[in-house]
C-alpha cells in the first residue's frame, strides 16, 4: 500500500484536487440551503471547524515528527554502515596478506553497492541490487573465515568480527528504509482533511470571490502531506539520505 506514496508530486497534486473538490462540494451544499447560518449557529459551527482544524494540525505535526525520526534514523545507519565498512576493511590486514587483498578488493566491490542503494529509485534494479548484495555478503564471509581459520587466532576472530559488523550494518540500513509512517496515520489524516475542507466549503458563500478563499487551506494541508511524503519516502523523494560518508569511504578505499 505504501506504493501509493512513493509518489510525492503526484500526491501533492491528487491532495490539492481531492481537498478542493470536498470544499467546493461544502460551497455547493450551502449555497443551496434555503436559509443562510444564524448568527448562533454560525458561531456553533465555527467551534466544530475549529476544533476539527486543530486536530488535523496535531495529526500532520504528529506524523511530520514520525517521518523526520525516520530520516534521521537512515542517516545514522548509513554513517554507521560506512564505519563498519571501513573497519573490516582495516581488520582484513590481520589476515594472510592473499587472503587479506582478496577480502579488500571484495569490499571495495560491496561499497560501491552500498552507495548504489541509497541513489537508486528503480523498483527493478532495487531488486537486483540486493541480490548482488547478497551475494557479495556470501563472498566476503566466506573469504573472510577461509582466512581467519588457517589458522585461528585472536587478531583473525577480530577481522570476523569487524566483517560481522559490516554485514549486519546493511540489514539494520534496509530495515530503516521499510520502517514508512503506518498506513493508518495516512488514513487519518486524509479523513480529517476532506472533513476539514468540506466544512470550511460549507463555511463560505457560493460567490466566486470566496472561491479563491477555499483553495488556501486545501493548497497549505496538500502541501504538508507532500512534504511529510517526501521525507518518508527513501527512493523517490526530493529529500532523501545522501551517503556522503558511503561515497566518501569508496574514494578512499580506491
Amino acid at each position: 500500500m505504501h506504493a501509493l506514496f512513493n509518489y510525492p508530486v503526484l500526491l501533492l497534486l491528487a491532495t490539492f484536487a481531492l481537498l478542493w473538490l470536498a470544499a467546493l462540494v461544502g460551497a455547493k451544499l450551502q449555497g443551496r440551503r434555503r436559509r443562510p447560518f444564524d448568527e448562533a449557529r454560525k458561531g456553533d459551527f465555527d467551534i466544530v471547524l475549529g476544533a476539527t482544524l486543530t486536530l488535523l494540525s496535531l495529526i500532520v505535526g504528529f506524523t511530520f515528527s514520525m517521518a523526520s525520526s525516520r530520516y534521521d534514523q537512515r542517516k545514522n545507519y548509513e554513517e554507521d554502515e560506512a564505519n563498519a565498512i571501513g573497519t573490516a576493511y582495516a581488520r582484513a590486514e590481520l589476515l594472510r596478506s592473499d587472503d587479506a587483498a582478496k577480502v579488500q578488493k571484495l569490499l571495495r566491490e560491496y561499497a560501491e553497492l552500498r552507495v548504489r542503494f541509497y541513489v537508486t529509485s528503480d523498483t527493478q534494479q532495487l531488486a537486483d541490487l540486493k541480490r548482488a548484495t547478497v551475494q557479495k555478503q556470501d563472498e566476503l564471509w566466506k573469504s573472510t573465515v577461509a582466512g581467519a581459520s588457517n589458522p585461528p587466532t585472536v587478531l583473525t576472530g577480530l577481522a570476523t568480527a569487524a566483517m560481522n559488523d559490516a554485514i549486519n550494518s546493511e540489514g539494520f540500513a534496509q530495515a530503516a528504509a521499510w520502517n514508512r509512517i503506518p498506513l493508518a496515520a495516512w488514513v487519518l489524516m486524509y479523513l480529517l482533511g476532506v472533513i476539514a475542507s468540506l466544512m470550511l466549503g460549507l463555511r463560505f458563500r457560493t460567490d466566486a470571490k470566496e472561491y479563491g478563499l477555499v483553495l488556501i487551506m486545501p493548497g497549505i494541508v496538500a502541501t504538508a502531506f507532500f512534504l511529510i511524503a517526501d521525507i518518508d519516502c527513501p527512493g523517490r523523494g526530493t529529500i532523501r539520505v545522501l551517503p556522503q560518508n558511503l561515497i566518501s569511504l569508496v574514494t578512499s578505499l580506491n
